[in-house]
């Protein structure tokens, strides 16, 4: 079976099952263009709450799997690939952040979205890339604790510098990995692109950018620019989608080490076997994880609107 019967027969098994396919924009393209809504995480938790499917299937990473599932309780979710984590969200676990709860009483808990579901239950307010800053404005406390990303969390900082931000060491090791001389290197090989990046990349990095903003965030910067050319400074397959989405530009990747390999074990043949029943794992959570993990989501929403 070739590319396109492949994808027409998804096309067909999804209507059969009641199944909405949720893909982020790290995944294949292939994949992207059989699913009913393609955009981060946050925004395709959103998507899963309103579509009217009994079915989702998450191609992406577990904790937005997780997070689909928390806003939408009744629905079946369905991760695409079991060996799909992501390494942020799993490098700080409940009981540890317990502690320096403990130790810090004074102190909001802001989550980033890339947390497990168990984190989020001890979260005071979650937040995505996009609405960190607009949050942090909002809380009325002005000590923060940050978890788990240290370069987006020091992002937050220097975009609220009147908030008193207390970092742990952690983020994407992905994004983290881009040094400074990486976006010199780019710009002398094109002087006349805008380097676009992902505010989970380390500050030296962030700091030589034209814009900063989330993975939506930079896919509609580029979209909107006059701009002909740009350096992408996040997962090498937003370049791609982009240079579909933008034939007479040009983009560059920043660095063609800024490959997830979570985001890269779906594949299409993976969304095939789970429409057949044959792959995938469902996303199963007591009522009590839900219930405490929806507060600090509510939370986000109330603030970042």
């Amino acid at each position: 079976m070739n590319v396109y019967d492949m994808q027409q027969e998804i096309l067909r098994l999804k209507k059969e099952r009641d199944m909405c396919i949720l893909a982020h924009s790290y995944v294949a393209r292939e994949i992207a263009e059989v699913a009913d809504h393609v955009g981060d995480s946050y925004m395709l938790a959103v998507k899963a709450k309103g579509v009217p499917n009994q079915n989702i299937l998450l191609c992406g990473v577990r904790f937005m799997a997780e997070t689909a599932k928390i806003l939408s309780p009744e629905k079946h979710v369905f991760l695409s690939n079991p060996i799909a984590g992501c390494p942020m969200a799993e490098q700080m676990d409940k009981e540890m952040i317990s502690q320096v709860k403990a130790q810090l009483p004074d102190y909001t808990v802001m989550a980033y979205v890339n947390t497990t579901a168990a984190l989020k239950t001890i979260a005071d307010v979650c937040v995505t890339s996009s609405s960190a800053v607009k949050i942090a404005k909002a809380l009325q406390n002005d000590k923060i604790l940050f978890i788990p990303d240290c370069n987006l969390g020091a992002f937050v900082a220097k975009s609220v510098p009147e908030k008193t931000v207390k970092l742990l060491q952690g983020g994407c090791p992905v994004h983290a990995a881009v040094r400074p001389e990486a976006v010199k290197a780019a710009k002398h090989l094109h002087p006349d692109a805008l380097v676009l990046v992902h505010p989970e990349c380390v500050p030296g990095v962030v700091e030589q950018a034209d814009y900063v903003g989330s993975t939506s965030g930079i896919m509609d910067f580029a979209k909107k620019s006059n701009a002909k050319e740009f350096i992408i400074g996040t997962e090498i397959s937003i370049a791609e989608h982009l240079q579909y989405d933008c034939p007479d530009k040009m983009f560059y990747p920043l660095t063609k080490e800024l490959i997830c390999p979570n985001m890269k074990s779906t594949t299409l043949v993976d969304v095939y076997r789970v429409l057949r029943g044959e792959f995938g794992e469902e996303i199963l959570m007591d009522d009590e994880t839900i219930a405490a993990a929806r507060r600090c989501i509510d939370k986000m929403i109330e603030l970042g609107g």
